[in-house]
């Protein structure tokens, strides 16, 4: 039986307390922090350097906007996975705030890679090529790189083997921009990312 790797102090999961604050909020604090995977081939490990916030009722750009059965999950428990479907080919990594009843969830953009980039490539199944920086710069990449799918919809990310975890000391800048993709609510600046990262999806605004 394959055994996972020893977690190092370094990958220290974040508490739920930290997810139980307003989306917009933990939008900007998540920029730094890691995503880590520990799978039987190895352990996966990206910085995270852009999320977007969606809050409830108030964010009509939101899935929580009306409560249906796939946005639920945003009305429950903060800390665990929203994962869902987009554009008919896409799965999106999300993470629910605030708390029980009160709607939102921070949507992962994009990380750089600190760990496991190889592994990273073939299930992206990209080459050489790609640079590194580029391998989970974007929602459906970052899912793609991490190996994450619906069966992680409703995951605890406060513990292994899927889970968000401490960076240490941020390095650089939080800039904010319009959310991407989105029609309604666009004047919200609720997208945050690493200044001058080259995993970034794409340009924030120069202010």
């Amino acid at each position: 039986m394959s055994r996972r790797p020893a977690r190092p102090a370094a990958y220290r999961p974040l508490a739920r307390r930290f997810f139980a604050r307003d989306a917009v909020v933990v939008a900007r604090a998540l920029v730094g922090c890691l995503l880590v995977h520990e799978t039987p081939h190895g352990r996966l490990v990206g910085r995270i350097v852009e999320t977007e916030a969606y809050r409830g009722p108030d964010d009509p750009a939101s899935h929580a906007y009306r409560r249906t059965a796939r946005s639920a999950i945003m009305y429950g428990p903060p800390g665990v996975a929203y994962v869902y479907f987009t554009y008919g080919m896409h799965w999106c990594l999300n993470v629910v705030t605030g708390s029980p009843g009160v709607p939102g969830a921070v949507l992962l953009r994009a990380v750089e890679p600190v760990e496991g980039a190889e592994r990273m490539r073939r299930l992206r199944g990209v080459g050489p090529e790609v640079p590194a920086a580029r391998l989970a710069a974007g929602p459906a990449r970052l899912t793609q790189a991490f190996g994450v799918g619906p069966r992680h919809n409703g995951t605890d990310l406060t513990a292994p083997p899927l889970y968000l975890a401490a960076g240490g000391p941020r390095r650089g800048t939080v800039v904010a921009g319009p959310r991407v993709g989105i029609r309604a609510a666009r004047d919200r600046w609720w997208r945050f990312g690493l200044a001058g990262s080259p995993a970034l999806s794409r340009p924030f605004p120069r202010l």
